[in-house]
């Protein structure tokens, strides 16, 4: 749906944070399995998490009809995806540091509401400058959700009920990233682009509201200062580290070809061969579901392989899929999507896990990194890969998906051969 750096057996689109190192005094305040409090906090933060990639991605579906009716090209409409994807990416490092110092609660609850009203408003614009505008400050009021959620859990709940707590909320994030799609989607299609936004702000003030009533009190959040000097001392540290720079990277790869492949399609299938309805078209988001596997799988891949070898296979899946879309046969495309799904899911759960471990202190803050390049890819892969489609049509976005793969694989490739080297010295200085 971030990322706060999911373990690679979740089944998210975002990428979580990993988390924190914690020594609470007041552990016996924390939530066990089966306590009231528990499942308060699970279906709070399962709602907050839908509200989330309910709004993130709203517009992702609609762009073929809100480019029809306010005459922009593919282009121009796939900013109204883009500019959520940057304000987040922008915002979620000092968003991250504000909750050290306001409590996760607080940021949440502000920051989910806050998105909810700018998603009312939404239906009413009438430009593109307002639109995007708009948009831009849904994602920095968005980014105070994935940037803090982790961190509650892991205060506020018992280690042996953490797995299924972490797992209930990323299941809200890939079930809100599928959903806002399909709702906006079909809604549109039969009312509209401004009915699909309208759909998408109601379900989501709904959950927003169930998240508020729900969340418990927090009991064991201790404020702490909030110090920009050392924050960008390990911000600055981790992108100077090669490998976790390598990460980010590769996280910026993955989803450039996953923001360009779901921003485009779209548009294809809407247009001639395939004259597909707007609601059919949408439904093409189920397809996410795959993912739900892909990304339970991708810890037993890594296991067998590597994590190199994984990233290889994820790369390749992926850039095999590509190719799949190219001829004019919508059983190809779909099978070519599926393989996308697939590959960009393993690729990034291998990756935004690989952050976690990686980085021995400021995990949060590494985690943040990833998630802002992360979300950057979606922005540059969204825009560029639109911008490619109204010039030479499907086979030049294609194209632009493909570069990243070979960037990606340049970039594992790197990583293998500068490995190699390390055991090599290290070797030779105990020989």
């Amino acid at each position: 749906m971030p990322a706060e750096a999911a373990p690679a057996s979740s089944t998210t689109l975002p990428a979580l944070p990993a988390l924190p190192n914690l020594d609470l005094p007041d552990a016996d305040l924390r939530h066990l399995p089966g306590s009231p409090g528990l499942r308060r906090t699970q279906l709070a933060l399962f709602g907050a998490g839908l509200a989330t990639f309910l709004l993130l991605y709203s517009t992702q579906a609609l762009l073929p009809s809100l480019s029809q009716g306010l005459h922009l090209t593919p282009g121009q409409a796939s900013w109204t995806v883009s500019a959520a994807s940057i304000g987040l990416a922008l915002a979620v490092i000092p968003i991250s540091a504000l909750s050290e110092r306001f409590g996760r609660t607080r940021i949440m609850t502000a920051s989910v509401f806050a998105a909810v009203v700018i998603a009312l408003v939404l239906p009413f614009t009438d430009s593109l400058a307002v639109l995007t505008t708009l948009r831009g400050l849904q994602g920095v009021a968005l980014a105070g959700l994935p940037a803090t959620a982790m961190a509650f859990l892991a205060e506020e709940v018992h280690p042996s009920a953490l797995a299924p707590a972490m797992g209930l909320y990323v299941a809200g994030n890939s079930i809100g990233g599928m959903s806002g799609r399909l709702l906006s989607g079909v809604v549109a299609g039969a009312y509209g682009w401004r009915a699909g936004l309208a759909a998408v702000a109601v379900a989501s003030l709904l959950c927003a509201i169930a998240f508020r009533v729900l969340i418990p009190k927090a009991q064991c959040f201790r404020p702490g200062p909030v110090n920009p000097g050392a924050l960008w001392r390990t911000v600055t540290g981790h992108i100077r580290n090669p490998l976790l720079s390598r990460l980010f990277a590769l996280g910026l790869l993955f989803m450039t070809v996953f923001g360009a492949v779901y921003t485009v399609l779209g548009f294809r299938l809407v247009a001639a061969p395939f004259n597909l309805p707007q609601a059919l078209a949408s439904s093409i988001f189920v397809v996410y579901l795959v993912g739900t596997v892909a990304s339970a799988l991708s810890a037993r891949v890594g296991a067998r392989l590597g994590r190199r070898g994984a990233l290889y296979v994820a790369a390749g899946t992926t850039s095999v899929g590509l190719l799949l879309t190219l001829p004019d046969s919508l059983a190809l495309t779909l099978l070519g999507l599926v393989l996308i799904t697939a590959g960009f899911f393993t690729g990034h759960c291998v990756a935004s896990a690989a952050v976690g471990r990686t980085a021995t202190t400021g995990r949060a803050q590494a985690s943040a990194l990833y998630l802002a390049a992360y979300y950057l890819g979606n922005s540059l892969g969204g825009s560029v890969g639109a911008d490619a489609y109204h010039a030479a049509g499907w086979n030049a976005t294609v194209m632009v998906a493909l570069a990243a793969m070979v960037l990606a694989l340049g970039v594992t490739a790197y990583g293998s051969v500068s490995a190699a080297h390390l055991r090599r010295t290290q070797a030779a200085a105990l020989g």
